[in-house]
C-alpha cells in the first residue's frame, strides 16, 4: 500500500505539451480516480454549495459538471493543457457556473489571496509529484494553494499517495493546515467483509503526530485512494483567541 511511483515514470506531468497530445490523441471525458458520486460526501460534507470553488489540473473531467447538477454555483476550472480548456470551454459556455482558464497550478499569480473557499485537487499534485522538478513543483503549487484559500478554507486533495509519501508534502512551511484524512477504495472493489479493526470509509482515519497511519490499522483494498481534508488556519483568529486569553489571565 505504501508507495509512490515518481521514480518509475518516464514522462514530465507537469508539461503542458505533454497532457495536451494526451487530449488530443485520447478524446472524451475521463475522471482520475473517483467520480463525484463517491466523493459527493466528502464535498457536500466540507464545503457548502455556494463557495468559490477552484478545480486545479480539471482536464476533461465531469466532476465539476456533476458538482453544478448537484447545487455548486460557482467553480473555477484550470489546466495546464490549452486543448482541455478550449474543448471544456466550448462544452460548457451555456453553464453559467463552470469557468475555464488556462493556468500552470505553480504559478496562479492571476488570482488574488484568498480568493477561493474551496480547491479541490484530483491527481494534480500526484501529476507534479511523478514529473521533473518534483519538491520543487509541489513546493509551488501547494504555496499557491495556501495563498489562494481564505482563512478557514478547505483544500480537499483525492491522491493514490498514502501519508507516508503525502503528509511530509503536505506539511512543508508554505502550508498552515489541519488534515483530516479519509481513505476511499477503489471503483469497483468488494471487499471480504472480515476483519474487526475495519472502519466505515467515511469516519475520519485515526492518524499518529506524525500524520501517519497506525500500523494495526486494516485498509482492506491496497489500491486505496486517499482523501486530505486540509482545513487553512485561521491565523488572525488564533491570535485574537490568545490575546483574550492573555487578557483574562491579567484580569484574574
Amino acid at each position: 500500500m505504501y508507495r509512490d511511483v515518481s521514480s518509475l515514470n518516464t514522462y514530465n506531468y507537469g508539461d503542458a505539451p505533454y497532457w495536451d497530445a494526451r487530449y488530443v490523441q485520447e478524446g472524451g471525458s475521463f475522471d482520475w480516480y473517483q467520480r463525484y458520486s463517491a466523493l459527493r460526501p466528502f464535498v457536500r460534507h466540507y464545503i457548502p454549495t455556494s463557495s468559490r470553488v477552484l478545480m486545479v489540473g480539471c482536464g476533461n473531467a465531469l466532476m465539476s459538471e456533476d458538482m453544478v447538477k448537484d447545487g455548486y454555483e460557482d467553480i473555477m476550472n484550470v489546466d495546464i493543457s490549452s486543448v482541455a480548456i478550449d474543448t471544456m470551454r466550448r462544452k460548457y459556455e451555456c453553464v453559467p457556473q463552470l469557468k475555464y482558464m488556462q493556468m500552470d497550478v505553480r504559478d496562479m499569480s492571476f488570482f488574488p489571496d484568498e480568493s477561493f473557499d474551496s480547491i479541490i485537487d484530483k491527481g494534480t499534485l500526484d501529476s507534479l509529484m511523478c514529473g521533473t522538478d518534483a519538491p520543487i513543483s509541489s513546493t509551488r503549487m501547494l504555496g499557491e494553494v495556501s495563498r489562494l484559500l481564505k482563512p478557514g478554507g478547505i483544500y480537499m486533495l483525492i491522491t493514490y499517495g498514502d501519508p507516508k509519501v503525502r503528509m511530509h508534502v503536505l506539511k512543508q512551511p508554505v502550508c498552515n493546515w489541519k488534515i483530516t484524512l479519509y481513505i476511499i477504495p477503489r471503483p469497483g472493489f468488494k471487499g471480504s467483509g472480515n476483519g474487526s479493526l475495519k472502519m466505515s470509509h467515511l469516519e475520519p482515519v485515526p492518524t499518529n503526530e506524525k500524520g501517519l497511519i497506525p500500523p494495526d490499522f486494516v485498509v482492506e483494498d491496497p489500491d486505496s485512494h486517499f482523501i486530505y481534508v486540509c482545513e487553512k488556519i485561521d491565523e488572525t483568529a488564533e491570535l485574537r483567541g490568545i490575546c483574550t486569553s492573555s487578557l483574562t489571565a491579567d484580569v484574574f
